[in-house]
This record gives structure tokens, C-alpha cells and sequence, in this order.
């Protein structure tokens, strides 16, 4: 049957941005038959060109992946005080006459169809290319509702500086501390990269936003009449994905530490330790770490991941053919049997076990949803991007976590000591007073996210709404 409306959309490079924007992509084809949906790849700078894009065509067949020719970027590279904001944008922006080309094809490959235009909130600029053919444009928004206010509350003034008082942001509930504000807001090229994506932002059909009715009520109500619609169509989780493209030894990694999950008898017993894709410590601040760990008796999973070495990007992270290279001498002796050291995790299966009762995150949004849908309390521990402000408003906003820390920055001097770590994992652990009450409210919300994406939920009624306008 020919397909009626043809769907472009436009991932920022970046996994965590393409596994929710793809898995919206299959929630609209599971709801509706008519689209034809095109996914325009722009490869990250510094990696191979179409390898994980075949990865992802073999995975979800019924989309079409389309690689862009990727750009030199040896002009941006040449500025090596870029903010990384800054420097995504630009790279980003430079392929977009190789969008447009591609979109040129897609038009006579699919004549006749009309076409509606999705592009990740870091690729506001390709709004352009739609625009240019007279076609509605949506915003993917991957981050939280109060995220994007942060954006629209940018457009009122300018950079921040480290010493201003806390900032009356409409979007969040309480006063936010300039200590957990994103560190692209006090440059000045970040904060005008972040500022511009935000006007564009207002310019589109619809912001499509990857939360739910029930967990940010008040952020979502802060919009004032004159924004464009928004969609809170979460949680939109790919729970089965990254394990379908994960390799051979992934995959024989994944096996051994769920049969290490099996062989603990109680139920949520242990804390899961997980810094995402990019998230590395130095020996010191690794050796803080495993001393809370010890102290705090507490059984533990630790993805432990190698930082990047001389030469490499700063966000390279691998895994230890030893973990003894950086681990404390005797470390590994002294917890055997009630700790596993992993590198790359499955982290949605380790979520999902039941021995599972705390999660030690960096607050990427994608977690923070991951952790919600299975019910797993957290500890926010943010690295970088907006993780602060999420930690903020997990911790302070919505009490759904532990604070062990929320101002933490990737590459900062301070430690964090064994001794935050050790009082956190036993307040996130706990069984009774706060630890307790938390622990409620996070079941309590995972029951509702779940609702949200059931026949007759607030997510899925207003996936039906988009699809409708679309």
C-alpha cells in the first residue's frame, strides 16, 4: 500500500539522541501504517562513516537510514576553546547542503506523499531545509520538560556567571542554584548555541518531548500561550535496542553479570553503579569510590569504564582488560562475592532484575526514565551536558533521588569522597525512614509511567494527537 505521509527526520549524532528519536520513529509506524519514515545520519566527526548505520538498518528494517556525506571538520577543530555545545551546533550545521541534497532525492523518491520534518534539539538549524520547501517542521526535544524552560528562560538574558544568586527558572519548581546550571551557560559561545536552538524551538509546529504528564506537571504547565503545541509522548524507551546492536563480547559480558544478578538471593540488595557511555574517573577519584563501596557493605554492581588516553577524544571511554590497573590494591579480594566489576553494561536488563534496589547515575534524561520505568531509586552523580540540572530536580524538584552529588563536573579537581560515597549508597539502600519513603514515591511513579504509555494514557493519547496533526 503506498504510504501517505512521508516522515525526515534529523538525529543529532550521538547515541543517547538517536535511540529515542529511532524509537519514536517505531512507535509512529506501530500506531499507524501510513507513514514512511527516513532517518538523515550525520556521523559524528571521528568515527568510521556508515558502520553504525548499518547496524541500525539491520535492527529496524522498516526504516529507511540514510547516510549524510559527512563535512571537514578541521574548521571547528581548529578552535580548541570551543564549547562542546558550540562545537555539536557548528558541525552540525555545516551539513546542511548535504541535508538538503538528500532531502531533494527523498522528494522525487517519494512524490505524491506529503512530508512533515522531525529534527533532534541540536539540529534546529536544519528547520531551514523544511521551511525552504514549505513543510511543517517538529522539534524532538530528548531532554526534560524543565530542560527546554531553561532554554526559553536563556532568551531573556545572557550569560550567566558562577557567583549570580539562584535563578527564579519558571519551569522548576524551586529556586535553582547557578552550581547545577549546565556549563554551557557561562560561556559565551555555548550559551549563544543553546540560545538559538531555543528561538528556532519557538518557531516549529511542535515540540515532541520525551517525559510524561505525571512526572513534570509544573514544567510542562509553565508554557505560556504563545509556544508552539508540545507533546510529551514518554517515556520513550528502546529497552531491547542497544542489546541487539551490542557485539559478540557484549553480549557474553551481558550473560555474566545477569548470572551474577541471579546468584544474589535477596531481592534489591544491590547497587548498580553506571556513568554512561562517556563517564570515566581518574585512579584517585576511583579509589574514593571503591573505599565507599567497601565500607558501605553493600552489595554492588560497578561498571567501571578506562578514560580516554593520550591522543584520544576526551568523551573515549573502553573498558579495562584488568580492572586491577586502577582499582586499590586488594580491592577486588577484600569485596568478592558481594561485588562484580563490569565494563560496558546492559543497562535496562540490570534495571529490570529484581536484585537491583539502587542505581548510581549521571543523570543522563534517558536514565533518569530508564530508572523510573523499572522502579530503581537513584543516586544522581551528574558528569556533564544538563546531568546538574537533572540531578536538581530529581533531588529538590521531584524528591525521586539521593543526592550524592549535584554540582559534580567531568574533569574536576575535588574529589568526591569514599565517605559521600558510602553515606549515599546506604541512604539510597535503605529499607527504612527517608530511604523508604523515596523508595515509595519512585514505585509510585513507575506505575504511572507506565500508565502513560497504556491504552488510554496521557503518552499515548497524545501520540494519537500528533499523528492526527501529522
Amino acid at each position: 500500500m503506498a504510504k501517505s505521509t512521508n516522515l525526515i527526520i534529523v538525529p543529532a549524532p550521538g547515541h543517547s539522541h538517536l535511540v529515542s528519536i529511532i524509537e519514536f520513529a517505531n512507535i509512529l509506524l506501530r500506531r499507524d501504517d501510513r507513514f514512511s519514515i527516513s532517518v538523515l545520519v550525520i556521523n559524528p566527526p571521528f568515527t568510521a562513516e556508515g558502520l553504525f548505520t548499518k547496524k541500525l538498518s539491520d535492527s529496524h528494517p522498516a526504516i529507511s537510514f540514510i547516510d549524510v556525506p559527512r563535512v571537514d571538520p578541521a574548521p571547528l577543530i581548529s578552535n580548541p576553546t570551543m564549547a562542546p555545545e558550540a562545537f555539536v551546533s557548528s558541525y552540525i550545521e555545516l551539513h546542511k547542503p548535504n541535508v538538503r541534497a538528500a532531502v531533494e532525492k527523498l522528494v522525487i523518491q517519494h512524490e505524491g506523499a506529503s512530508t512533515r520534518f522531525v529534527v533532534d534539539m541540536f539540529c534546529t538549524s536544519m528547520l531551514e531545509v523544511a521551511r525552504g520547501f514549505g513543510w511543517p517542521g517538529y522539534t524532538f526535544f530528548a531532554s526534560s520538560a524543565a530542560f527546554l524552560g531553561l532554554l526559553q528562560f536563556m532568551s531573556a538574558r545572557s550569560v550567566f556567571c558562577e557567583d549570580d544568586p539562584d535563578a527564579l527558572i519558571p519551569a522548576y519548581a524551586r529556586p535553582v542554584p547557578t552550581s547545577v546550571l549546565p556549563t554551557f551557560v557561562f560561556r559565551k559561545d555555548g550559551y549563544d548555541a543553546f540560545a538559538a536552538h531555543g528561538e528556532r524551538i519557538r518557531e516549529t509546529d511542535g515540540v515532541i518531548i520525551n517525559t510524561f504528564a505525571d512526572l513534570e506537571p509544573h514544567a510542562l504547565r509553565s508554557f505560556g500561550d504563545g509556544f508552539p503545541p508540545l507533546y510529551p509522548i514518554g517515556p520513550v524507551l528502546d529497552l531491547a535496542g542497544a542489546n541487539q546492536l551490542a557485539s559478540e563480547t557484549k553480549k557474553a559480558e551481558s550473560e555474566r553479570i545477569l548470572r551474577w544478578l541471579d546468584e544474589q538471593e535477596e531481592e534489591e540488595s544491590v547497587v548498580f553503579l553506571c556513568f554512561g557511555s562517556m563517564g570515566s574517573f581518574n585512579a584517585d577519584q576511583v579509589a574514593e569510590i571503591a573505599a565507599g563501596l567497601e565500607n558501605s557493605r553493600v552489595k554492588f554492581l560497578w561498571s567501571l569504564r578506562k578514560p580516554p588516553q593520550p591522543g584520544e577524544s576526551k568523551w573515549t571511554t573502553s573498558d579495562f582488560k584488568d580492572p586491577n590497573e586502577i582499582l586499590p590494591e586488594g580491592f577486588l579480594a577484600r569485596t568478592e562475592g558481594r561485588g562484580l566489576i563490569c565494563g560496558w553494561a546492559p543497562q535496562a536488563k540490570i534495571l529490570a532484575h529484581k536484585s537491583v534496589g539502587g542505581f548510581v547515575t549521571h543523570c543522563g534524561w534517558n536514565s533518569i526514565l530508564e530508572s523510573i520505568w523499572f522502579g530503581v531509586p537513584t543516586a544522581t552523580w551528574p558528569l556533564y551536558a544538563e546531568q546538574q540540572v537533572n540531578a536538581f530536580q530529581m533531588v529538590k524538584d521531584l524528591e525521586l533521588a539521593v543526592e550524592l552529588k549535584m554540582d559534580y563536573r567531568h574533569g574536576q579537581e575535588a574529589l568526591v569522597s569514599a565517605a559521600e560515597v558510602e553515606n549515599a549508597v546506604k541512604l539510597l539502600m535503605s529499607v527504612d525512614g527517608h530511604g523508604l519513603e523515596m523508595r515509595k514515591r519512585v514505585k509510585k511513579m513507575s506505575e504511572r509511567s507506565r500508565a502513560a504509555v497504556a491504552e488510554g494514557g496521557s503518552s499515548l493519547e497524545t501520540i494519537e494527537a500528533l499523528i492526527s496533526k501529522m
